[in-house]
């Protein structure tokens, strides 16, 4: 999907897509260098850097996003399905948005900007789009300067704004979800729960049929991170029982910092 968005309605149209990405797309502009290749050369230095802020799996899977659309990028052709800008720049940036905030969902990102956007959401709480839409404003306006061509910013800032509007609608990382989960296997999740940065509290309960105790782990994280989450209950204790529900708000701490 983002393939297709920049390589059949963005660089045809010699729009940028924001980010590492429009980066790329500007250099691309400019000189010869082929836009696929630098976009992966850009990502390189922010694939490094997230891996020490942002974990092993999250990094891997942002490795396997970066290197397919390369390659992807290679494949499809540099067409303008629509001849008019402002249309390119509407469906290209729901195309990147669509791609990036499934990546997202799954546990991983597209890289770039989207990065960036990944750690400062790590200690401020907003939705991740907005976050790239602020950092994609340096972008444009180096184009604008460097093109001398407000239309084709302009223009690019629309398809930045649709591709951040589409990842929050899709990733929902600023949704808070509290998860109940009853346990026999207490100490083992809680070695693997307390490595996402979140706090959690253990309850004494019983069951009233069985009269059997377990421990009762609650903790609250985001829509972003409970695909992880689910990942270590799957792992650690299968037989969990486990209770999902969406919370409106949160008062005090909500993020364990290690220092």
């Amino acid at each position: 999907m983002i393939a297709s968005g920049f390589n059949l309605f963005l660089i045809p149209h010699r729009l940028l897509s924001g980010g590492v990405s429009g980066v790329a797309m500007l250099v691309g502009y400019f000189t010869p260098l082929n836009i696929s290749l630098l976009y992966l050369l850009f990502n390189v230095p922010l694939l490094v850097a997230g891996w020490f802020q942002l974990g092993r799996r999250f990094i891997i899977l942002s490795i396997l996003s970066v290197g397919a659309t390369t390659w992807l990028m290679t494949l499809v052709p540099q067409t303008a399905v629509a001849s008019d800008m402002l249309l390119a720049s509407v469906f290209g940036g729901v195309l990147v948005g669509v791609g990036s905030g499934i990546s997202f969902r799954v546990g991983g990102s597209t890289g770039g900007f989207d990065i960036i956007g990944s750690i400062i959401t790590r200690y401020r709480d907003f939705p991740i789009g907005n976050v790239l839409v602020g950092l994609n404003g340096i972008v444009i306006l180096a184009a604008a300067y460097f093109d001398d061509n407000w239309n084709l910013a302009l223009a690019s800032m629309v398809s930045i704004y649709v591709t951040g509007k589409v990842v929050d609608l899709i990733h929902i990382s600023h949704v808070k979800v509290t998860v109940y989960i009853v346990t026999t296997r207490t100490d083992e999740l809680l070695q693997q729960l307390l490595g996402l940065q979140r706090g959690v509290t253990k309850i004494k309960t019983e069951g009233a049929y069985s009269h059997v105790e377990r421990d009762m782990l609650m903790t609250v994280t985001t829509r972003y991170e409970l695909a992880e989450l689910k990942r270590i209950i799957r792992t650690s204790d299968p037989q969990a029982f486990v209770n999902i529900v969406e919370t409106v708000g949160v008062m005090g701490s909500f993020r364990k910092r290690s220092h």
